[in-house]
């Protein structure tokens, strides 16, 4: 397993990964895909502020990533859904211990949902 340098220099793969995650609206797209697969409406109407526009780009680029799966039903009207792949799954650690970091250092702030993200 590869040493992870913390501080001295950075690792490629560490740097990508925040690349990813770091973009705005990113970790809470894949926060509202965690439970179960969305439609596009869905993860808008969850959101508050994301456009329709950005909701598409990051959709896009998380799915070339590997961590979101775009499903496309031949129902009428056709219907498009987005889940995470198992790669995106992993990530549910990583929501978890965020979520525990904003509990935290964030108390005095309401939650929409108090409902906590299962292991």
């Amino acid at each position: 397993m590869p040493r992870l340098l913390i501080g001295d220099e950075m690792c490629p793969r560490y740097e990508r990964a925040v690349q990813i995650l770091g973009k705005r609206w990113t970790a809470m797209i894949v926060r509202v895909l965690l439970p179960r697969p969305r439609r596009f409406g869905e993860i808008g109407s969850t959101i508050g502020g994301l456009s329709d526009r950005l909701l598409s780009e990051r959709l896009k680029e998380l799915e070339s990533c590997g961590i979101v799966q775009r499903s496309v039903f031949p129902d009428t009207p056709v219907r498009i859904e987005y889940a995470l792949t198992d790669k995106g799954h992993e990530l549910q650690h990583v929501v978890v211990a965020i979520q525990r970091w904003a509990n935290s250092w964030e108390p005095d702030e309401p939650c929409a949902e108090e409902k906590a993200v299962t292991l």
